[in-house]
């Protein structure tokens, strides 16, 4: 195949479907194995489902690996023998992972010429980059967080390397090359504009969201649903259960939240920790066995995202003790649409989202966590203050409502590129 002679043919095509369909195309490049039941899989998920609402046509493309999901069109790249495996995190596998990527992300553009490039993170970015930009299609950039923080979160990269300045620079330059960027979180607006010195006019938060008919308050659940959902993760009876759901890793704070919840179970012995995630479960569940918290912890395994709404009605209240700062934090909006009051540590994206009805401990401060987390137990208003944050989940954290934003911009982006077009005409 001559790709130079495709991308002009796409280019062509591009340049004269706007005035003649109403389904906008959209490719998005999704550089993570999709689906595989967390984090920024969900966003991708869900900012899909809602545009395909609003009737654009929505393709992804994606590593090898993770799961279909029904009603999406997802292409996967080949990805060789080690190409099935799910990836969280940094890891060298992805470097030529992205590189058969971008080919595939190429080839779908000749073939099905979409008016948009939706790239999430920054390989994504990079490889819009790469692949959209001969064809002159728009980009918008998908930023969740800052790519050399994860990086560092990770334990893959630190800051006194010789090449964490090399890669930051780079990074600010990945952050420059679309034409809009999207971020999950206000606080990640100001760190795009404030650190790495992108355009305001090009920055544009759409936080992320919940999909409260799915993720139902815990108080529309009979009450026999609830015990036998607890016996059946064995969770004996009596106990107030505190749950998380999400990665398990050490920067989303699992080490603090195990070392706190053994300083409450040496006080106090009516209480379970629910911890529902992976990967790492096996070490942490040796963990919190080293602890002496063993018979107090259940670790689950991955959980489908389909199967969070029931699991999480089985919890008192919930936790996320997430020590990233730059990233956003999508487990709240699922705990506050259930209803269940939320202990976080202190940070501006956890307020952002729980704003008043939340509980913040102290940043890294395990004993802070510890009291915080008794606090909510012992509390008499618990239903009161769930109640107040599914109200504030429906009202401030829709995905109808981000689609619709999301789908603006690429109107934007499309007047200025039709308008770019009329001149050089």
């Amino acid at each position: 195949m001559d790709l130079g002679n495709g991308v002009e043919k796409a280019r062509a095509r591009h340049q004269s479907r706007a005035a003649r369909e109403t389904g906008l195309r959209v490719l998005t490049v999704a550089p993570t194995s999709f689906f595989s039941d967390y984090g920024c899989h969900v966003r991708i998920l869900e900012e899909s489902r809602a545009l395909a609402r609003l009737g654009a046509q929505i393709e992804i493309c994606t590593y090898p690996g993770g799961r279909d999901i029904p009603n999406l069109t997802i292409h996967r790249a080949p990805g060789g023998r080690w190409g099935n495996d799910v990836r969280v995190g940094s890891s060298y596998h992805r470097v030529y992972l992205d590189g058969l990527l971008t080919a595939h992300v190429a080839l779908r553009i000749v073939e099905s010429a979409p008016a948009i490039v939706h790239a999430h993170l920054h390989e994504g970015a990079l490889i819009a980059w790469l692949t959209a930009r001969p064809a002159r299609i728009p980009v918008v950039f998908d930023f969740q967080g800052s790519l050399t923080s994860e990086m560092v979160d990770h334990g893959f990269l630190a800051t006194e390397s010789p090449m964490f300045r090399p890669l930051r620079r780079f990074e600010r330059w990945l952050d420059h090359t679309a034409e809009a960027v999207l971020t999950s979180s206000h606080n990640a607006a100001s760190i795009l504009i404030d650190q790495f010195g992108v355009p305001r006019d090009r920055v544009h938060a759409v936080p992320d969201a919940v999909n409260a008919a799915e993720f139902v308050p815990w108080w529309t659940v009979p009450e026999h649903l609830r015990f036998d959902g607890r016996q059946e993760l064995r969770i004996p009876p009596g106990r107030q259960v505190v749950g998380y759901l999400g990665l398990l890793a050490e920067y989303q704070g699992i080490g603090h939240l195990l070392r706190a919840a053994a300083a409450l179970v040496a006080r106090r012995d009516d209480l379970h920790f629910l911890l529902m995630g992976y990967p790492g479960h096996e070490r942490y569940r040796d963990y919190a066995a080293q602890l002496g918290i063993g018979d107090h912890v259940t670790f689950t395994g991955r959980i489908p995202y389909e199967c969070a709404p029931e699991l999480l009605a089985l919890l008192d209240i919930a936790v996320s003790p997430k020590l990233s700062e730059t990233e956003g934090n999508g487990k709240l909006l699922n705990y506050m649409s259930v209803g269940l009051p939320t202990v976080a540590f202190d940070g501006p994206v956890g307020r952002e989202i729980l704003g008043d009805g939340g509980r913040f401990a102290a940043h890294g401060d395990e004993a802070s966590l510890a009291r915080e987390m008794a606090a909510l137990l012992d509390s008499p208003q618990r239903r009161a203050i769930g109640e107040a944050l599914r109200a504030r989940a429906i009202s401030h954290f829709s995905w109808d409502a981000a689609g619709q934003a999301i789908l603006d911009v690429y109107q934007r982006l499309l007047d200025r590129s039709n308008r770019a077009r009329g001149h050089a005409i």
